[in-house]
């Protein structure tokens, strides 16, 4: 046995086997003009109020915020109906996802996660020192059957991405309540709702009900999506008083800055501004779909505000060529690589220019795919 003493101070071995998160790219060298369609951003920004919002904020630079978001949380709560005091609001929901596994994991616990869920459910259970399980998908969604063969004793934690990122997937609300009630009573069940608002399906629910009746389920939404706040990192989750208490105590003080509560409020607020992001994204993601499809792409079905492309893969037909086709016309979607999806783009829909542009440099693609 080696009796070296350690030279530095070295973090958990567990923490170092994390593959880092990597965001989609927003620029091509030498192109001054680029539509970035590779990180789910509403193409028609925020709303001009939540901007006049953030404004107003600047003269309250030096003064530390709200530290339990009581306006953002009274906002959302007459826009959902909800109990302001089932409410945390959080730095992008990504913290609450994080903090949920903190809180509930021990080490040695399994997290439970979809094949193609979003990538930041394997790294909050590691970080946690639990033990992150996927379960297959079928057809590119998350199968209730699956999952429910995947859970053990040590399972203390399920994340659902529903609609699911990066496949656009989606689970029905009858499916979701069949998953819940095949969990154990000690499993924590986290509905991520983050493209729920861009949902138009009779069968969908965020997953409010659930919340409302019962002690293990939580619901994680974002602002970063329909009401174009990506910047300032505003998520929230509706929750059970126990759950909330338990987070409360090992979030930050000030996990959300002023200026972002305020433009929150004031984007919530503009029911015709969501309203309007909506129906543009109800107008492209078919348009887009069936333009891109007759190319010989395969589209997968979504209800997001993206699409997962597959690539056939022969003569040249690849992702990683496509990808590298469309970045020199100043067309950046995300590689999926990271995800087990080598084969895919996933694109969000853009502004009318970038998606005609889009399309149709994808159809040139196809056709010869030389510059």
């Amino acid at each position: 046995m080696s009796s070296l003493k350690p030279v530095r101070p070295e973090p958990r071995a567990e923490v170092m086997a994390i593959d880092a998160y990597v965001p989609g790219k927003s620029a091509v060298a030498g192109l001054a003009k680029v539509h970035k369609l590779s990180s789910n951003e509403s193409p028609l920004g925020p709303s001009p109020r939540a901007i006049a919002a953030f404004r107003a904020n600047a003269g309250e630079l030096a003064i530390y915020p709200d530290g339990s978001s009581r306006l953002l949380r009274e906002a959302i709560a007459r826009r959902f109906g909800l109990d302001v005091e089932q409410i945390i609001c959080g730095n992008g929901s990504d913290e609450l996802l994080s903090l949920l596994a903190h809180v509930y994991l021990r080490p040695g616990d399994e997290g439970l996660y979809s094949q193609y869920g979003f990538l930041e459910y394997p790294i909050a259970i590691r970080a946690a020192g639990g033990i992150a399980v996927a379960a297959d998908e079928i057809r590119l969604t998350a199968n209730v059957d699956a999952m429910l063969a995947k859970v053990t004793a040590k399972t203390k934690i399920v994340y659902l991405a529903n609609p699911n990122n990066p496949t656009g997937a989606y689970l029905p609300f009858s499916e979701v309540k069949r998953l819940h009630a095949g969990l154990p009573a000690d499993v924590l069940l986290v509905l991520d709702a983050a493209y729920a608002e861009y949902v138009a399906r009779n069968d969908y629910a965020a997953g409010i009900e659930l919340v409302s009746t019962s002690d293990n389920v939580v619901m994680t939404r974002t602002f970063s999506k329909i009401y174009g706040l990506a910047n300032l990192r505003i998520g929230w989750a509706y929750a059970p008083a126990r759950i909330l208490d338990a987070l409360n105590r090992v979030r930050g003080p000030f996990n959300v800055n002023g200026a972002a509560i305020a433009a929150g409020v004031a984007a919530i607020e503009d029911a015709g501004h969501v309203a309007a992001a909506a129906a543009h994204n109800a107008r492209w993601l078919p348009w887009l779909a069936e333009e891109i499809a007759k190319h010989g792409i395969e589209v997968a079905p979504s209800v997001g505000n993206f699409l997962l492309l597959r690539f056939p893969g022969a003569a040249g037909k690849t992702a990683a060529e496509a990808d590298r086709y469309l970045s020199g016309r100043g067309f950046v979607l995300r590689a999926v690589t990271a995800y087990g999806l080598p084969d895919c783009l996933r694109m969000t829909v853009g502004v009318e220019e970038a998606n005609r542009g889009v399309a149709a440099a994808l159809a040139a693609f196809m056709a010869d795919g030389r510059p």
